[in-house]
């Protein structure tokens, strides 16, 4: 026979400091649970880059340019095992040929608006863009956008180009240079000012004198996108945005001339083969909801 069943006393209870450390533990593991769960992190699926889609804006350019840039950088430099380098513009036609959509690919330099292989190697063998190895492979490029703001508010919008083979190309948005390496958004701002801008700023004046940046208006973004300028390469584009006050400019529309884009490469042959600019066409918009945005890098 079993022995009968004690009972209850107040002896036989737990006490209350048991208590409140089990009640504790209990709600521990559910919140940890829960957090672990619901928390994610949206980050960008282009090479070279890992950091969230959206990034505090900078109030101040020193600040934005070592954070944002030298982030990149570091990601870059951390896959620099996925970069190829290519001896010659042929060497890179034949190792995109089997990786691109052979209809697309042909109509790179011939379609309108669009560069050749002789663009694409320049702007490798400069550091301008980097080349994913992948099927397709992913061409990644970060952009200054710079806002040139009119003394009644209107915003300097780059209408169309002319080309070096006559070809005209739209354009329909505001001042765009690519970044160079290690170059901070500011002083690209600056360059491309100076580089599509100078025919009316005068060859003897110095930009950093009339050119004014807001430091409160940087804003960068990341845009995953088929190339406009390279059909059928996939693109993942950095674009830092900035606002300047530029003195000097006409009121109305005009038009700059470009001496040489590809002035300071190392190979003259292939930049007299590569697609270049030679005249940019500027207009005054109201604001940038009036134009129509054609990204082509």
């Amino acid at each position: 026979m079993s022995p009968p069943l004690q009972p209850l006393t107040i002896s036989n209870l737990p006490s209350l400091p048991d208590l409140l450390l089990t009640a504790l533990s209990v709600c521990f593991l559910f919140t940890s649970s829960r957090s672990h769960n619901t928390t994610t992190t949206t980050t960008t699926n282009c090479p070279f880059l890992s950091f969230p889609l959206n990034p505090r804006r900078f109030l101040k350019i020193p600040a934005m340019s070592q954070t944002a840039t030298s982030s990149l950088s570091s990601s870059s430099h951390n896959k620099n095992n996925r970069r190829h380098n290519f001896a010659s513009p042929q060497s890179l036609s034949e190792w995109l040929k089997p990786r691109l959509p052979s209809d697309s690919f042909a109509t790179w330099g011939v379609k309108p608006g669009t560069k050749n292989v002789h663009n694409l190697w320049l702007e490798l063998s400069q550091g301008e863009t980097l080349l994913e190895d992948s099927n397709p492979p992913i061409r990644t490029v970060q952009v200054v956008t710079v806002r040139v703001i009119g003394k009644d508010g209107k915003v300097l919008v780059e209408s169309h180009q002319e080309l070096s083979d006559g070809r005209v190309r739209e354009r329909g948005r505001p001042l765009s240079e690519k970044m160079k390496p290690n170059e901070e958004p500011e002083m690209a701002a600056v360059r491309g000012i100076k580089e599509e801008l100078g025919s009316v700023i005068g060859e003897e004046t110095e930009v950093c004198d009339i050119v004014t940046i807001d430091p409160n208006s940087y804003v960068m973004r990341v845009e995953e996108r088929n190339s406009g300028s390279y059909p059928g390469l996939p693109g993942c584009y950095v674009l830092h945005s900035l606002n300047a006050t530029v003195e000097g400019l006409p009121e109305g529309d005009f038009c700059t001339y470009e001496v040489d884009e590809y002035a300071d490469s190392d190979d003259k042959k292939v930049a007299h083969e590569a697609v270049s600019v030679k005249k940019h066409y500027w207009k005054w918009c109201i604001d940038s909801f009036h134009m129509v945005v054609v990204w082509k890098f």
